[in-house]
């Protein structure tokens, strides 16, 4: 597994301090997200985003799937996985979206952190609209132009592991026709928390995919936020990144946007102003540090060629809605490539290097 050195990070320089989450009774089971434009009725059962998904066999998981360190919750068409482990690191996914609404990471001090930024405010039609979190957007395309299309309607497949040491969930999959493959397994272990993507093309075409892992990750404000280690790397400037589940600023779009290439000479870049960039050859891993909060985590990636970061600056109340910043493990500028029969990986490790004193 890919990680990044914490050496730097795991000082009490960096002392995380826990945050509270605070829930209501209608939305207890998304375990973490930040209240917006309260409505003065209360919200029909939540949705995720707009995209239609097909009903879910809630008593079918249960059975099926229980154990391992994972629960089930039931929550109108959707239901909510939780993956536990004994040292109090918790994730919750959405089903069948996929999308990772809560990472709540433990600290050498024994509270627990919020690693992940989730929002849950009224859609257009009534129905509560999550946001934020780690999702997967990707589509895909035939050089012909017959197919397009996009994964949203995933399945769980496999468990493995226990609350001891690590849980593994195995998600897929496919088009209607069977010959376009995912697997999404998602791994929680003592200091981390991993996305992976294997992709298969049974198509007699080649395929074209673009899109990203994409997290919001929480923070007390952008203008306290730094990514440390990017300095070398080459990036341009592009328009926010179109997703269902990012979040988009209030903000006027008044950003600069330049397709050419800029080196970046800042190693420990503050993320204060609005941005939105592709970097084409950053590190491997790099780290954000929260000085507001006094954390960090460390990003990584495989597969990818490219990573998008994503701020929409200072301008905004500190723990707010838009008290976050992006980070995408992406194919942006150049799509990836399957070949008829190719079988292709990729992934992202959020690392919690606070765990230990």
């Amino acid at each position: 597994m890919m990680m990044a050195s914490t050496s730097l990070f795991c000082s009490t320089h960096f002392i995380p301090t826990p945050t509270i989450t605070r829930s209501t009774p209608s939305l207890h089971t998304f375990a973490s997200y930040t209240p917006h434009k309260p409505c003065k009725r209360g919200f029909p059962l939540p949705a995720v985003a707009s995209v239609p998904y097909q009903p879910i066999n809630f008593d079918y998981l249960k059975e099926e799937f229980s154990g391992h360190g994972v629960t089930f919750e039931g929550v109108g068409e959707n239901c909510i996985a939780k993956m536990e482990l004994k040292n109090g690191s918790i994730v919750t996914m959405m089903l069948p979206s996929g999308l990772i609404t809560s990472y709540k990471a433990p600290m050498w001090h024994g509270g627990k952190v919020e690693l992940l930024h989730t929002t849950v405010s009224e859609g257009e039609d009534g129905d509560a609209l999550i946001q934020g979190g780690v999702s997967l957007n990707f589509k895909f395309q035939t050089d012909d132009g017959e197919l397009s299309w996009s994964p949203t309607n995933w399945v769980i497949h496999k468990i493995h592991g226990n609350a001891e040491e690590s849980i593994q969930v195995e998600l897929t999959n496919r088009t209607s026709d069977g010959k376009i493959g995912l697997k999404y397994i998602v791994t929680l272990e003592e200091d981390s928390l991993n996305s992976e993507l294997e992709i298969s093309n049974k198509k007699s075409l080649p395929l074209q995919m673009t899109g990203s892992i994409l997290s919001h990750l929480t923070v007390s404000s952008p203008e306290a936020t730094y990514a440390i280690g990017l300095e070398g790397s080459s990036y341009c400037s592009k328009p926010l990144f179109d997703s269902e589940f990012m979040l988009k600023s209030s903000q006027r779009n008044n950003e600069e946007i330049y397709e050419e290439m800029v080196e970046e000479m800042d190693n420990y870049k503050q993320l204060s102003e609005k941005l939105s960039l592709v970097y084409t050859d950053a590190p491997r891993n790099f780290t954000v540090i929260d000085r507001g909060r006094r954390n960090s985590v460390s990003v990584g990636r495989k597969g990818f060629d490219e990573m998008y970061l994503f701020s929409p600056g200072s301008r905004v109340e500190i723990y707010s809605k838009y008290s976050y910043i992006c980070v995408g493990q992406a194919a942006i500028l150049k799509p990836i490539k399957l070949s008829p029969e190719d079988l292709w990986k990729c992934g992202q490790y959020i690392h919690n290097p606070n765990l230990d004193a």
